[in-house]
């Protein structure tokens, strides 16, 4: 279901532009449809018909996004394992400060070496609705104020459905524009069309090595933008909305922390409009990739700190139950957490 059938479908209940939108607004919300001022019956402000057809429009939507499970972990976060209606799952997490980070594909295409979800490859897109519903569900468990395209999937690659979401979220969602976030990988129809939205999001650009090279190794199908030009396109977006550019850096022990990277972040983001979010990998017993211990994350960060880099750590949701993106999903499946991978490319 995309946004437009729930529409059609209400027009075709008589529903007028103020009765979809308080609709829309109540499911965004993770309220009962017939939602409305307080203490008013639906009868007030729903004709006959459109308050007949709401319980099956409930059912509906309910079937988009069912709660699987829920993880809580100790940084007051909870990932989520969402039931779709064709039984294919998908993540959110709850993240704290009221947070919310959902899927956009089931699976992915991009093949980043250090991701779960990449090693399932692309099985679907998500259509609009199940992109919503993911925050609709998440709603009913706690406040949601932000919302971070940041889980499974590559937005880029799903661009219509995640714009068409972005929007909703803008409008009828509540959710501040500077409060939702497009995470990607860097692909030229982003920078074409992010732009040009009712709705401009903040954007999270993954960088991930300074080095065109490892960067392809790393993101094997990743756009060939090397990484001048993605910070390049980033800086020219982040002048155009006034949001700075969060740039994404997994840290990969041995790969990816080296100094000569780290001269590598100042000579692209010195003076540009950015924050560098280092994120520690989610490692696993026995993982070929490895985090850098916690002492050579503090020095990375006082490093860049201090030449004018703004530098934070980020870690990932959901560490201490094992709930980096997928792995929820991939042990849902009877799929094992790999121990074992080939060994990791060289620094």
């Amino acid at each position: 279901m995309q946004i437009n059938d729930l529409l059609a479908q209400l027009r075709a209940h008589g529903a007028q532009p103020c009765h979809q939108q308080r609709i829309l607004r109540a499911w965004l919300a993770g309220l009962p449809l017939d939602s409305g001022p307080r203490n008013r019956p639906p009868q007030d402000f729903f004709p006959r018909r459109v308050r007949e057809a709401l319980p099956h429009l409930a059912l509906s939507l309910q079937q988009l996004a069912r709660l699987h499970s829920q993880h809580p972990a100790a940084d007051g976060s909870a990932r989520l394992l969402v039931g779709l209606a064709d039984r294919q799952m998908v993540e959110s997490v709850l993240l704290p400060r009221d947070g919310l980070c959902v899927s956009t594909q089931v699976g992915c295409a991009v093949g980043c070496v250090f991701c779960m979800t990449g090693r399932s490859g692309l099985l679907r897109q998500l259509s609009s609705a199940e992109i919503l519903a993911q925050v609709a569900l998440a709603r009913q468990q706690r406040a949601v104020k932000k919302v971070v395209f940041m889980g499974m999937g590559e937005p880029a690659h799903n661009l219509d459905n995640v714009l068409e979401a972005i929007t909703w979220l803008g409008s009828e969602g509540g959710i501040g524009h500077k409060n939702l976030v497009f995470s990607t990988v860097g692909d030229p129809r982003v920078f074409e069309r992010l732009p040009r939205g009712p709705v401009k999001p903040a954007l999270a650009l993954s960088l991930h090595s300074t080095r065109a090279e490892l960067r392809r190794t790393l993101l094997p199908q990743a756009a060939a933008l090397t990484p001048e030009q993605l910070v390049e396109q980033g800086e020219r977006y982040a002048r155009a909305t006034g949001y700075p550019i969060q740039y994404q850096w997994t840290l990969l022990k041995g790969i990816n922390d080296s100094v000569e990277e780290m001269d590598g972040i100042l000579r692209l983001l010195k003076g540009k409009y950015a924050v560098m979010n280092l994120i520690p990998y989610n490692s696993l017993e026995g993982d070929a990739f490895q985090r850098p211990d916690g002492e050579r994350i503090v020095q990375m960060v006082r490093y860049l700190h201090s030449r004018g880099v703004l530098t934070k750590v980020r870690n990932s949701a959901g560490q201490d139950i094992d709930g980096g993106c997928g792995q929820l999903r991939a042990r849902a499946e009877g799929r094992p957490l790999p121990r074992q991978r080939r060994t990791p490319p060289s620094a």
